[in-house]
């Protein structure tokens, strides 16, 4: 049991993650060995998260007054809450991943992101999403193609003309 002090505590600091947060998923880690429990931990931190798994009841409690109220009303059954404070599409992405490697872990079960809750379509839609860095990489590969292109095409005509194929 928890005194009331360490219970403030927990709800104090889960306000504080709630806030922090640019989007917040409901899922769990029930059944899973702890190996495998910390793999998950450290990937959803290595994509800018926190995972947290606590009583429903201070879940409910910290989540009074913010955006997180409408998805963890009433809860049954035990939860983990991931907080995104970077890339949202990363963490959901991370949490998608473990489902798949693990029957036993549940999937997404709701998410908010930026004060909106997320619908269970919205919530594979963004765990679908490829990361930033990978977004960056594409427009990055997007704002060179032409650059690039232009190169190719002076090498090819300077290569013609040294093998005198091209005249001046």
């Amino acid at each position: 049991m928890f005194t009331r002090a360490e219970k403030e505590a927990i709800i104090d600091g889960l306000k504080q993650n709630i806030d922090k947060a640019q989007a917040v998923f409901l899922t769990n880690l029930v059944g899973l060995q702890s190996n495998d429990a910390v793999r998950i931990r450290k990937g959803v931190r290595d994509a800018e998260g926190k995972l947290v798994i606590t009583r429903n009841s201070l879940f409910e409690r910290a989540a009074k007054g913010t955006k997180c109220e409408p998805i963890l009303k009433n809860l049954k059954g035990p939860h983990a809450l991931a907080f995104a404070y970077g890339d949202a599409a990363a963490v959901a992405k991370c949490l998608k991943e473990a489902g798949a490697e693990f029957e036993n872990f549940a999937q997404l079960k709701a998410g908010v992101l930026n004060e909106q809750v997320l619908t269970a379509a919205e919530l594979t839609l963004l765990s679908s999403l490829p990361s930033r860095k990978q977004m960056l990489g594409t427009l990055l590969a997007t704002f060179i193609a032409p650059v690039s292109s232009l190169a190719r095409v002076l090498n090819t005509i300077r290569e013609e003309k040294e093998k005198g194929s091209v005249t001046a």
